[in-house]
C-alpha cells in the first residue's frame, strides 16, 4: 500500500513538576529545602530515513505521542527525562499544521468540505534532516532553588509546562531529477525498467500504475540521475479527475519534464492532442511547473503509424526536443540517456 498523505495528532511531553521538601533526617530535624527540579519532556521529531518511501506507518498509527518529564525528588533528585519520540519519514515531505486543536475538529472540516487553510511549517528533502514537530514542557523547579538568606524554608516551587500539540498533514512529493507525464499506456511504467533497475508493473490496460515509482539511471563516469514514473494523466486531472491529481505533485520537484507519447498510436491517440492536453493539465494544475524544462519521448516508434506521426508531430512543434524510441525493443534509449546524462545527470553524494 502506497501513501502519499495523512493526517496525524502531535503531542510532546509535558515537563515534570518541581516538589517541595526538607530534609528530615535522624540528626538533621530542621535540615534546608531539598526539593528537586523537575524533568523536561520529549520533543516529537520527524527524521529523514534513507529505507523509508511512503507514509504508510503513520496510517497505522497516527498519533505521536512523547513520554513526559519526570517530577522532582527529595533530596535534590532531578526528575528523569521524558523519551524523545522520533518518527520515520521520506524524503520529500512537506509538513503543513492544521487550525484544528484536536483530531475530532479537523476530521468535522474535512466532512463539511470547508477550505482548511493549512500553514506549511516544514520541507524535509535530505537523508538525516530532522524537524521538531511539537516541542516539549519544561520542567519545574524544586523549592531548593527558591531558598535565600531571607527565606531559608521557601514553599514555592513551579509546575512543568505543558508539552506543545497539534494535528497535521505530512505530503510526500517524490524528489526525482526527472518526471515522466503522459497518458494512461504511454510506456512509462516500460521506459522506467528499461532505463533504470526498477521494475513497476506493466500490463495491456490503462491506469496500471497507481502509485509513483522512482528508478535510478546510471551513466558513464559513475554519473546517475533518478527518473519519477509518474501514474498516467487524463483530460481534467487538474480537477481532480483520473489519478493524475493524487500524483501531480510529485513532479514539482523535477528539474526535466519528460513528456512520453504514444507516437505510434497504439489507441487511435493523436500526438499532438496529447501534448497539447498534457501541457495544459500542467498549467492548470500550477502555472509555475509549466515553466519547467521539458522535452518529449516519442515512444513507439515501432509501431506502423510511429514514423509518420512523427513527422507531422515535428512540423507541427518544431522546436520542441522530441527522442524517438521505443521502450519495448530499446530503440533510442541509448540516446535518451545521453541526453538525460547531459541535463540532469550528477555525481552520487558521498
Amino acid at each position: 500500500m502506497f501513501v502519499d498523505q495523512v493526517r496525524v495528532y502531535a503531542k510532546a511531553g509535558d515537563g515534570g513538576n518541581g516538589v517541595v521538601s526538607f530534609r528530615r533526617e535522624k540528626f538533621v530535624p530542621r535540615g534546608g529545602p531539598d526539593g528537586g527540579d523537575g524533568a523536561d519532556g520529549g520533543d516529537v521529531i520527524l527524521r529523514v530515513d534513507p529505507h523509508t518511501d511512503n507514509l504508510k506507518a503513520f496510517s497505522y498509527n497516527p498519533r505521536l505521542i512523547a513520554k513526559n518529564g519526570g517530577h522532582g525528588q527529595s533530596y535534590k533528585r532531578h526528575g528523569k527525562n521524558g523519551k524523545q519520540l522520533i518518527a520515520k519519514v521520506p524524503p520529500g515531505t512537506v509538513i503543513y499544521r492544521s487550525p484544528a486543536a484536536t483530531v475530532t475538529e479537523a476530521v468535522a472540516m474535512e466532512r463539511r468540505e470547508e477550505g482548511i487553510d493549512l500553514e506549511p511549517v516544514g520541507d524535509l528533502t535530505d537523508y538525516g534532516e530532522e524537524f521538531i514537530l511539537c516541542k516539549a514542557g519544561k520542567g519545574g523547579k524544586g523549592n531548593w532553588q527558591f531558598k535565600s538568606s531571607t527565606n531559608q524554608a521557601p514553599q514555592e516551587r513551579t509546575l512543568g509546562t505543558e508539552g506543545e500539540q497539534g494535528v497535521f498533514y505530512l505530503e510526500l512529493r517524490r524528489i526525482a531529477d526527472a518526471g515522466m507525464v503522459g497518458f494512461p499506456n504511454a510506456g512509462k511504467s516500460t521506459l522506467t525498467g528499461a532505463l533504470s533497475a526498477a521494475k513497476p508493473k506493466v500490463a495491456s490496460y490503462p491506469f496500471t500504475t497507481l502509485a509513483p515509482s522512482v528508478g535510478v539511471v546510471e551513466f558513464e563516469g559513475f554519473k546517475r540521475c533518478t527518473i519519477a514514473d509518474i501514474p498516467g494523466l487524463i483530460e481534467g486531472a487538474h480537477e481532480n479527475r483520473g489519478l493524475g491529481h493524487e500524483f501531480l505533485r510529485h513532479i514539482t520537484r523535477c528539474g526535466l519534464l519528460l513528456f512520453v507519447l504514444d507516437m505510434g498510436g497504439s489507441e487511435g491517440r493523436d500526438p499532438i492532442e496529447d501534448l497539447q492536453t498534457l501541457r495544459t493539465e500542467i498549467k492548470m494544475y500550477d502555472e509555475e511547473l509549466s515553466q519547467f524544462p521539458w522535452m518529449v519521448v516519442a515512444n513507439k516508434m515501432d509501431l506502423e503509424d510511429g514514423a509518420a506521426n512523427l513527422e507531422r508531430f515535428r512540423q507541427r512543434f518544431p522546436k520542441v526536443e522530441v527522442v524517438p524510441i521505443s521502450a519495448e525493443n530499446g530503440e533510442g534509449l541509448d540516446r535518451l540517456k545521453e541526453i538525460l546524462a547531459e541535463k540532469v545527470g550528477k555525481q552520487p553524494k558521498d
